[in-house]
């Protein structure tokens, strides 16, 4: 009889370590799984703000290269003065008042033209920082934590309009705040029930 409860013993208190082995197993697998899926998510939402960064930064070049004031100003002056050039040319060459005119008219034409293949060239050097953050955007807009896909959406949509620059700091804000919630460490067991303690 006492070789039976020593046997019987024996059995629970080994069911129990295997138990207990099993679920601190499970427990330290679904931790590491936790950890690298927090650490994927911090990497992707790296790779996203460098290329909103990298499109805010292309744009603003862009607006200064051909937008402001001092470069349409220029641009009126240019025109200007290849238009008075080359109609003095002509009437230098023996051209009438009309052909002067149409003379100078070709040449402005001709520099508009070549300003404006420049901008946009300028506008298409925007595509591939826009293509870069649309792909940084994908895993994003997959993540498991709803917060972090729908300010990752949110992002998009302002980039759309990038004039809208309060819009857009808005939305880089809010992405901000839901990858650090979604990043933070989250609290043991022991942890989030004194923290109801003290909050009771």
């Amino acid at each position: 009889m006492d070789k039976l409860i020593e046997l019987a013993g024996t059995l629970v208190s080994g069911a129990f370590i295997a138990v207990l082995a099993t679920w601190l197993a499970t427990r330290s697998r679904d931790r590491q799984e936790q950890q690298a899926e927090i650490g994927a998510l911090r990497v992707q939402a790296d790779a996203m703000t460098v290329a909103v960064v990298e499109l805010q930064g292309a744009a603003a070049a862009n607006r200064l290269l051909w937008e402001g004031p001092a470069e349409r100003a220029r641009t009126f002056l240019l025109t200007v003065l290849v238009f008075s050039g080359g109609a003095a040319r002509a009437r230098i060459a023996g051209g009438t008042d009309l052909q002067s005119g149409l003379v100078g008219f070709g040449r402005a034409a001709e520099l508009l033209s070549r300003e404006r293949v420049a901008s946009k060239q300028t506008v298409a050097a925007l595509r591939e920082p826009l293509t870069r953050a649309a792909i940084a955007a994908a895993p994003l807009m997959r993540s498991s934590d709803p917060a972090v896909a729908t300010a990752t959406e949110q992002l998009l949509n302002a980039l759309g309009n990038m004039e809208n620059t309060a819009h857009l700091e808005t939305a880089m804000e809010a992405f901000g705040r839901a990858v650090n919630a979604a990043t933070a460490p989250r609290l043991s067991w022991w942890a989030r029930r004194r923290a109801t303690r003290t909050v009771a």
